[in-house]
């Protein structure tokens, strides 16, 4: 079911399943047509999709050079469409090697299907199969933006709200489901808990200049010298800080006001970020 927010107003797959492509110019990397790059490595890379660049930046909990946060993004074979999709696995190790190959090849599969029923399904249906014997799941947020209206779908899987910046009113709001001043719950069950669970779209549309901000746990749970643990509020106050003109995608503002707010102290847990800034367009 895809429901429509009230804020609606305002060639070849890389082979490689441990990177999202080849090192980008300051333009960043463009995907081409039916192209899926993701993984669960170590990331700090720009790209552009249709209708959107984006920086993803991951970081495993060290010494690793993997963990059990899966980044995606793809673009249709038509320019038209994108998808982006951060999951955060329970647990390391094979185990997550094995869910993200079958993710890639999910997101490959339903590449050119701006609704995300079916893909959200097959993804639970997944992980609750891998559940049965490594009790394996996963919280997830999957987006789908169309190039040509700014329309953009979204779905979240027991996974922390997505800050979006509205260019035009100059502030940062949540990206929720029923809205977007409200952290309090969550929508919909982690992945592979459930079979057959149906998890709740909505409709929005972008502006030029808007910005997202996806993230993973390890985020907002990382904690500054007095173990004081940033939380959501403390995300969208260390945004709000933040400048956005020159575009806040390509200075990697959000990791870095992050990584300040800890300081010395050590990375609790896997951490990854995904920036979104809605551009004029589509892919030439």
């Amino acid at each position: 079911m895809i429901r429509r927010s009230n804020e609606a107003q305002t060639a070849s797959e890389t082979n490689s399943t441990n990177d999202v492509g080849p090192a980008p110019d300051q333009a960043g990397y463009q995907l081409d047509c039916t192209e899926v790059c993701g993984g669960n490595n170590v990331a700090d890379k720009l790209v552009t999709l249709p209708g959107l660049v984006g920086l993803i930046h991951s970081k495993p909990v060290e010494p690793a050079t993997s963990g059990g946060d899966l980044y995606y993004v793809s673009a249709c074979d038509k320019r038209l469409l994108s998808r982006v999709v951060l999951a955060d696995v329970a647990g390391h190790g094979e185990a997550v090697g094995e869910i993200s190959t079958r993710l890639r090849t999910l997101v490959k599969k339903y590449i050119n299907t701006f609704d995300q029923s079916a893909l959200m399904r097959e993804i639970n249906e997944a992980f609750y199969k891998q559940n049965e014997d490594l009790a394996q799941y996963a919280t997830a947020v999957v987006l789908s933006h169309d190039c040509r209206t700014g329309e953009l779908i979204f779905a979240s899987a027991g996974h922390p709200p997505t800050l979006w910046y509205h260019a035009s009113q100059k502030e940062w709001g949540w990206l929720h489901e029923r809205t977007t001043d409200s952290v309090e719950t969550f929508e919909g069950l982690p992945l592979g808990l459930v079979p057959e669970t149906e998890y709740e779209q909505t409709r929005v549309r972008l502006a030029e200049g808007d910005l997202l901000i996806l993230y993973t746990d390890g985020i907002t749970e990382c904690a500054n010298k007095t173990d004081k643990e940033l939380g959501f509020e403390g995300l969208r106050e260390l945004l709000r800080s933040l400048a956005v003109e020159p575009p806040i995608v390509t200075a990697s503002a959000p990791v870095t006001a992050v990584e300040a707010f800890r300081g010395s102290t050590p990375c609790r847990d896997d951490q990854s970020v995904i920036v979104l800034q809605k551009t004029d367009g589509c892919l030439s």
